[in-house]
């Protein structure tokens, strides 16, 4: 809330492509669908062109080092455990269905 991520920017994030956020951060939302395995594989030209629209070359592959870092750490509190120190026993994992 601090940096203006409010609630209803939250929810345009499901469909950030057909929202009103701004090119650059649908360039980064689109980035980092693809780093997440959707599709896998180089990244395509034309994502390649948007991001190159708002980013340098640095920043892309800032942001990209950022987004693996974030996703790496997430998948290592799953795989060890980890809960917030509000859990309880018996309550389902942050990440259940």
């Amino acid at each position: 809330m601090r940096t203006g991520l409010t609630d209803e920017v939250i929810q345009k994030l499901d469909d950030y492509e057909n929202s009103n956020l701004p090119d650059a951060w649908k360039a980064a939302l689109a980035l980092s669908d693809h780093l997440a395995g959707s599709p896998k594989g180089p990244i395509p030209d034309d994502l390649h062109t948007h991001l190159a629209a708002h980013f340098s070359s640095i920043e892309i592959l800032r942001l990209g080092a950022l987004l693996a870092v974030g996703s790496g750490w997430q998948r290592m509190i799953e795989a060890f455990g980890i809960r917030p120190d509000h859990y309880e026993v018996g309550q389902d994992a942050p990440w259940s269905p």
